[in-house]
């Protein structure tokens, strides 16, 4: 036989979806209407334990996988990362650069054949005829080898600091993901633990119903906030899944494979510094602020190097002519020659001006690049530190309140209604309110970690405490 999803229902499961059905046939039929909808939602109620079964499958899977800790995360991502892996041979390349820009251009070496007649190619006949031997050498300007060196090291070390930075964000990512699915897993423990709370509302509402002492509209109200929890535990699963695949992915890993996540909550320990504080030692260490420093540094070198370019270069060659003996076999003396060639900035208006002009305009490019990146680092400072401390005092409030409220409002609500002191739309409120102020709790406790993770990226080192 095929069962649905590929599972077989236990017998428990089976029994009970009969028993519902049944209550719903022996219930009093007070109009065609109410039997058929009572009908509809305990088929309803039979799949869905169908569904909850592969769910409780999937959980008791999830369980057996190896949990992984938040620092495991981190080293996987930064050890498997291909993004990251990517820039770090950016810059390996850049690395072997310096050498060659600081190195002379390679000689060069001639042979030529010089003063042969026309009319016989023949080597004794001109006294000027000879095979030439040559080599030449060219010299930049003095100045110029070193300020391209500078070019090219400014240029490997901005790639050194785009490295970090991009550790910085992966590091980020990963923590923040991490924690997505550390809400959502706590998100489910809670929806299953209200479902439990209202398969036993909804047990109480029946019983209530079929001694005639309650409404049938409390039991079908009930049944209705149960497959409600019913729809959102699946959407959290989805959710988890989606986030699973994601952290997978920034570990390189396959996004199918399983994560369990270890259910301990982490306290936090130490008090955030000050903004004032967090700007100073961002100013230090984050790598973006010292990329942008390390690209002015390389403008200005080029801007350097253009100006340089208004002096010439040199070109040194020596030359070796072998001369022939003569026709009467008199032997001829050899030739040796010396050349120097420079040249000559004739179009400077055209080149070495525009080029000091372009280079000018980029080095005022990259100061200003430096003052954005660092509006927008002391605005994420400002940001990350405001959202961890609503979330930190949200979270106490929460926990030392709210929750607690809300549980003892619900249980009061509960106890009222079983004496018929209470109609059933009040306990099924409170039993809303009680299981959204228990997700907003987690949730709270969530972004502390997150906006810590943001802080520390945006900071760029971890020590962000006073």
């Amino acid at each position: 036989m095929t069962y649905l999803f590929g599972h077989k229902p236990s017998a428990a499961g089976a029994y009970a979806a009969r028993e519902a059905f049944l209550a719903a046939i022996k219930a009093p039929q007070k109009s065609r209407h109410t039997f058929e909808l009572v009908g509809i939602i305990a088929a309803c109620i039979g799949a869905v334990f169908l569904i909850t079964c592969l769910l409780s499958s999937a959980e008791t899977h999830a369980q057996e996988t190896a949990v992984l800790q938040l620092s495991d995360a981190r080293s996987r991502a930064l050890a498997n990362n291909p993004g990251l892996a990517q820039m770090r041979e950016r810059y390996a390349a850049l690395t072997y650069i310096p050498a060659q820009a600081a190195s002379l251009p390679d000689p060069m070496v001639s042979l030529n054949a010089m003063n042969f007649p026309w009319d016989s190619f023949d080597t004794h006949q001109e006294p000027m005829t000879q095979m030439q031997l040559g080599i030449s050498q060219t010299f930049p300007f003095p100045g110029k080898l070193g300020l391209r060196e500078d070019i090219a090291l400014f240029e490997a070390e901005a790639a050194l600091h785009s490295v970090a930075e991009m550790r910085l964000n992966l590091v980020m990512n990963v923590t923040q993901t991490w924690w997505e699915v550390f809400y959502l897993d706590r998100a489910v423990e809670t929806v299953l633990k209200n479902q439990t709370v209202l398969r036993q509302l909804v047990a109480v509402a029946r019983t209530k119903y079929e001694v005639g002492d309650g409404l049938q509209q409390d039991v079908l109200l009930a049944q209705l906030e149960l497959s409600k929890l019913l729809d959102t535990e699946i959407q959290l699963r989805s959710m988890r899944e989606q986030r699973v695949f994601r952290l997978n992915i920034l570990m390189d890993v396959t996004p199918e494979s399983p994560i369990a996540l270890d259910p301990t909550m982490p306290n936090v320990v130490g008090v955030i510094a000050g903004s004032s504080t967090l700007y100073q030692r961002a100013e230090n260490a984050r790598p973006l602020l010292q990329r942008e420093q390390a690209e002015i540094e390389a403008s200005q070198s080029r801007l350097a190097l253009a100006r340089k370019e208004y002096y010439p270069d040199f070109n040194v060659g020596v030359v070796y002519g072998n001369r022939q003996e003569d026709e009467l076999n008199q032997s001829r003396q050899d030739f040796l020659s010396v050349m120097l060639s420079v040249n000559i900035p004739l179009y400077a208006g055209n080149r070495q001006s525009q080029s000091v002009q372009q280079h000018a305009r980029q080095v005022a490019r990259a100061r200003y690049s430096l003052l954005d990146q660092k509006n927008l680092v002391l605005s994420s400072i400002s940001t990350a530190s405001a959202q961890c401390r609503q979330a930190a005092a949200q979270r106490a409030l929460y926990e030392d309140g709210i929750v607690v409220q809300a549980q003892q409002t619900f249980e009061s609500m509960l106890a009222g209604y079983q004496v018929n002191a209470v109609d059933f739309l009040s306990v099924s409120r409170s039993q809303a309110t009680l299981f959204n102020v228990e997700l907003l709790n987690w949730k709270a406790f969530t972004e502390i970690h997150q906006s810590i993770a943001r802080l520390t990226a945006a900071v760029g080192e971890e020590n962000i405490y006073e």
